[in-house]
């Protein structure tokens, strides 16, 4: 609600119960702005692939920015992104982000992702080519290829992968655009045999889509697998040293 360019679409997905004090600031903000908000509560907790996908069908424009609960956009995000839209004729923005523990600014760490649509193919056949909190799609562009999709912690990459496979253009934003809370749960996820057996479905249906080849598809599931087992401790700083920008 503080963006530069504001919107009077703003749907907010509710997964499941919320507790009396989230529920309250939502009615705040409800009254607040009139007219902007579009509450949409699912009784059960169904996962982010299915709140998204439900919550993207009551998305009114064709531009829709995306990001998660605890994340933080800076005031100029929107504005940057629909420049871009604009000036390319793209079908996905995204951007670097700011990853953050308790407080903005507290962790200095980056994830800086390739610009350029070449580099961005080449690079999501070995790894995620969009920070997912910091999106800009158009849902023309999602929905021809039946939008977010289940699929365990994976939901974004398997999106991207598809529509890159249906031609869909793309651009990051060589900025940091929005603050990432990355809590001690997230190396926790990135480990342990079912994230692994989802890393090995999507790759598989990479290889078997001819969008990476057999030998990535060795080379990555391999190098995967090692993550995985390997203490969170030490999972965390690799991917913090090594897979991050670090100012």
């Amino acid at each position: 609600m503080d963006q530069t360019l504001k919107t009077d679409n703003f749907v907010l997905v509710c997964d499941g119960a919320l507790t009396k004090e989230l529920d309250q600031v939502i009615e705040e903000f409800e009254k607040k702005n009139p007219g902007i908000f579009f509450i949409l509560r699912l009784e059960t907790n169904k996962g982010l692939g299915v709140a998204l996908q439900k919550g993207l069908f009551y998305c009114k424009h064709d531009l829709v920015a995306r990001m998660d609960s605890d994340d933080i956009a800076k005031p100029y995000r929107c504005e940057k992104q629909i420049d871009v839209f604009c000036r390319k004729g793209v079908d996905i923005v995204s951007s670097t982000i700011e990853e953050f523990y308790k407080s903005p600014g507290d962790r200095k760490v980056y994830k800086t992702l390739p610009e350029e649509q070449e580099a961005i193919v080449e690079y999501a056949r070995t790894r995620n080519p969009f920070n997912h909190p910091a999106v800009m799609f158009r849902k023309t562009a999602v929905e021809q290829v039946n939008g977010y999709q289940p699929f365990y912690l994976l939901e974004d990459y398997y999106l991207w992968v598809r529509m890159l496979k249906n031609g869909a253009r793309a651009y990051n934003i060589q900025e940091s655009l929005l603050y990432m809370r990355v809590g001690e749960g997230m190396y926790h996820r990135r480990g342990g045999i079912k994230y692994f057996w989802s890393l090995y479905c999507l790759y598989n249906y990479m290889r078997k889509t001819h969008f990476c080849s057999d030998f990535d598809f060795v080379k990555i599931i391999s190098g995967y697998f090692f993550m995985c087992v390997l203490p969170e401790k030490i999972r965390e700083k690799i991917y913090t040293r090594k897979l991050r920008r670090n100012l």
